[in-house]
């Protein structure tokens, strides 16, 4: 009997890919809950940044874009640059292609990976069943990975966590529990910007805390964009269309290089519909740096220092890390520990071949963890248009 090939993950690059394989013939056994990222780590009420271009995940046939979701849904269309997708509509947009594509998904959780002897992979799912799949895709997207700086771990000892002082933005879905609160969100990406604005229409009192100075920055709408630069799906400029369409000698790059180039292209940057609801609603404190934080009496206060080097003290009734994730192999605890350590890394993150391989034959990486490779690209949905395709293009001629 062909043993499956296992595909960890059931958001945008994981359903991309499951769908990709299938198209090829090749037996596939898909796990987890379906957009369980989308719907359980962003608030309520939020905005996707990206266009509709930039929101399409890959299928190996027509008709399952964003817009063919929105026409069998009967809902307008999305198209142009200045329509918004809200988080609702892409949910169910990612909901409809599983249905479509991918349709023997299982929900059920991964509970470890492990290299036979034999020859590929044995897992256990939580049900307690074992089987052997002859290559697997990890494709689990931001599980796991929130990243929340030491300096602000002091004052959640035990961890970031919602009913403490310090919670990670990923951990709120109802911001409505801050209404009458003092709060504090660090960050000035979209993320934090924009948990800022919903916090605020819910009735909270909102301070941003921004490292650096003319850190909070909005991008321009689309018909400001300049018009002589090549268009990709994050705005018209010669280094977004190199990196959109053309990832691929991106992994030949020195280290340094890379791994600059992911964390400051499309780096922190708000929408431009957001600055309107943000300016005015929203307090801003830009700090030279974050010294800690700690919440002695159970109240939170954040010491920094300012850009006349001065040390100053800011309380709230709690604190928001809108910092963003880290891609770190050892917080993947479901791969085996034996298969951990054998992984190459690179600043903690799986190093990769061509067609997404890890240097352990047989084990594949897809989105964020694949962006220290391929580039920024593979932080966002359009990235499954690359990816899906060479992945599954590389997997069928190595274990087909």
């Amino acid at each position: 009997m062909i043993q499956p090939v296992a595909v960890i993950g059931a958001g945008p690059f994981g359903l991309s890919t499951a769908a990709h394989l299938r198209a090829r013939g090749i037996p596939v056994r898909v796990f987890g809950e379906p957009m369980v990222s989308w719907r359980d780590h962003m608030p309520e009420g939020m905005l996707l940044k990206s266009t509709p271009a930039a929101s399409n995940i890959d299928a190996p046939q027509r008709g399952h874009t964003l817009v063919d979701y929105c026409d069998a849904a009967g809902i307008p269309r999305l198209v142009t640059d200045e329509d918004i997708i809200p988080i609702e509509t892409f949910l169910a947009y990612g909901e409809w292609f599983q249905q479509k594509l991918v349709p023997e998904l299982e929900r059920v959780r991964v509970v470890s990976v492990d290299r036979r002897q034999s020859g590929g992979f044995e897992l256990k799912l939580d049900s307690g069943e074992l089987f052997a799949a002859r290559a697997v895709v990890v494709a689990t997207g931001l599980s796991g990975l929130a990243h929340v700086p030491h300096e602000l771990s002091g004052a959640a000892p035990d961890g970031p966590a919602p009913t403490g002082p310090v919670s990670h933005s990923s951990q709120h879905h109802d911001l409505t529990r801050f209404s009458g609160k003092d709060l504090l969100v660090v960050g000035a990406g979209q993320s934090a910007l924009e948990t800022a604005a919903l916090a605020a229409e819910a009735g909270a009192r909102v301070r941003v805390v921004s490292r650096g100075r003319g850190q909070v920055a909005f991008g321009a709408p689309p018909w400001r964009q300049p018009r002589l630069r090549p268009e990709s799906p994050f705005g018209r400029a010669w280094s977004l269309w190199a990196l959109s369409y053309y990832p691929h000698p991106y992994r030949f790059l020195p280290a340094q290089t890379r791994h600059y180039l992911v964390r400051r292209v499309l780096g922190p940057l708000g929408a431009w519909w957001l600055k309107n609801r943000f300016e005015g609603n929203v307090g801003v404190r830009e700090v030279s740096r974050v010294v800690r934080a700690s919440a002695p009496d159970g109240s939170l206060a954040l010491t920094v220092q300012t850009h006349a080097g001065r040390m100053e003290e800011l309380t709230a009734d709690h604190l928001i890390a809108a910092t963003g994730y880290r891609v770190d192999i050892a917080a993947m605890d479901f791969l085996g520990h034996e298969l951990r350590t054998e992984l190459a890394a690179s600043r903690g993150a799986p190093r990769l071949g061509a067609g997404y391989v890890s240097s352990v034959p047989g084990l594949y990486f897809t989105g964020l963890p694949a962006a220290a490779s391929y580039g920024p690209v593979m932080r966002f949905v359009c990235g499954t248009d690359f990816a899906s395709p060479r992945l599954a293009k590389h997997l069928a001629a190595a274990h087909g």
